[in-house]
């Protein structure tokens, strides 16, 4: 169970040097087909860190290891200057767009769309537009198409290229549905009214559809005048549910479906069934900052499945594996489509295994990184553009305790307990963070 100081000890405490380390040494041979940069990003407090800080409102920070011919040429760790960078360090504000009123800060993903790289976060401030080694551009708002918060995760459609975006904020009582099209603009918006203001992390889309997820974890403002750093709280009365939005449809025309009380931050993969219902795999928490405020530590979550009825309005549930699994990832080439299988890590502190799920037969496999190592999420990154889905290699930072560092290690995704292909040694630790893709080169 998470303590008040959990979120500024070990390796989720900040570090404070910004490295640029170059010819990496590397164990064992990596792909020479892999192009591109692993990227990375995570709370990083610029300023001193306290007990009861909350885990996801640290400044960022992203990381990247670029790999090309069999090398790993550099790895470049940097803070996504928002304001509170800028006074903390001395360094000029960041240009662009504000909304809300917020400082800038960016911390939960980063991600490659239309030719830029993009550090983003949810609720409230705009993409920041990093160069490929990751130094601070500025914030966008999408040729001024954007005139409000994104999110964490877009969800790219394999087919259009387009991403498909839920968004939130504090002062809203809807769900903001957003495509960003491959040019880098915002073409389509729908807000659906919710009643409250939920923490909408994710999202997820099939051929069919759009899925909201709407859970009750929602702003308070009475906790907010207490000065807490994230006011979203859990709420017992209120319901569980996901929308399911038609492609080209209206609010009016959501249908929600009803699950147990329960919050989830990432769905590993949705799809449409022949008879209408539609499959979703999701990591579920029975509950979040209902007794713990300051990061996701009530519990285990475990990897479910939920089939939704909007016919109905059912939900039929059923739990796919009770150990902790959490940041799911699949073949994103299947975004939105029938898929197999499912990579998960890992969630409770010392636990550092990864886990490779066939999503049909229900086996599961797991690769064990050895005594004192945990995987963060895992990447897949397929052999070529019309390879079979799991030809390709799992790649996750992985954090040592025994040596205090992080290694890149890359996974045979189809000899998944097997040693390593390659294991790319960093010079420094990566903090336990959230959120990271691989950005091919072009």
């Amino acid at each position: 169970m998470a303590t008040t100081d959990t979120y500024i000890q070990g390796n989720y405490a900040p570090v404070r040097d910004e490295i640029t380390a170059v010819d990496l040494p590397v164990t064992g041979t990596i792909p020479a087909a892999l192009d591109g940069r692993l990227m990375r990003i995570g709370p990083n407090p610029v300023e001193d860190a306290a007990a009861g800080d909350h885990w996801f409102t640290g400044t960022g920070m992203a990381h990247g290891v670029r790999i090309r011919d069999g090398r790993a040429d550099w790895y470049r760790n940097r803070y996504v200057v928002s304001d509170r960078v800028s006074e903390a360090l001395g360094r000029p504000i960041t240009p662009g767009p504000r909304f809300h009123d917020g400082e800038g800060t960016a911390n939960t993903n980063i991600i490659e769309h239309a030719g830029m790289t993009l550090a983003i976060v949810e609720a409230g401030s705009p993409p920041v537009l990093l160069t490929d080694e990751l130094e601070t551009v500025e914030r966008i708002d999408f040729g001024g198409t954007l005139d409000g918060s994104f999110s964490a995760h877009p969800k790219r459609d394999p087919l259009t290229g387009e991403l498909h975006v839920a968004t939130y904020h504090w002062t809203w009582d809807f769900i903001r549905y957003l495509v960003v099209d491959t040019a880098g603009s915002v073409r389509h918006s729908v807000d659906v009214p919710v009643g409250h203001s939920p923490m909408v992390h994710d999202v997820a889309i099939t051929e069919s559809s759009i899925l909201l997820l709407d859970f009750p974890c929602h702003f308070d403002l009475d906790v907010a005048m207490t000065g807490a750093q994230l006011p979203y709280v859990w709420k017992d009365d209120q319901p569980s549910r996901v929308g399911v939005l038609p492609r080209h449809g209206s609010a009016d025309d959501v249908t929600w479906c009803e699950v147990d009380p329960c919050y989830v931050f990432h769905p590993l993969n949705a799809f449409d069934l022949a008879d209408g219902r539609i499959q979703l795999d999701v990591a579920r928490h029975d509950s979040v900052f209902k007794t713990v405020r300051n990061g996701p530590a009530e519990g285990n979550p475990t990897l479910d499945r939920w089939i939704l009825d909007p016919a109905t309005g059912h939900t039929t549930e059923t739990r796919l594996d009770d150990r902790s699994h959490e940041f799911p990832r699949h073949d994103e080439r299947l975004e939105g489509r029938e898929s197999r299988i499912g990579y998960t890590v890992g969630f409770t502190g010392a636990e550092g295994p990864a886990y490779k799920h066939d999503l049909v037969s229900g086996d599961v496999e797991v690769h064990s990184f050895g005594e004192g190592r945990v995987s963060q999420e895992m990447v897949f990154v397929p052999r070529s553009v019309d390879s079979a889905e799991d030809d390709g290699w799992c790649m996750s930072y992985v954090h040592d305790a025994t040596t205090d560092k992080a290694d890149v290690v890359i996974l045979d995704a189809q000899d998944f307990t097997g040693e390593p292909i390659a294991t790319i040694h960093l010079p420094q630790r990566v903090p336990f963070g959230f959120h990271g893709n691989w950005a091919p080169a072009e």
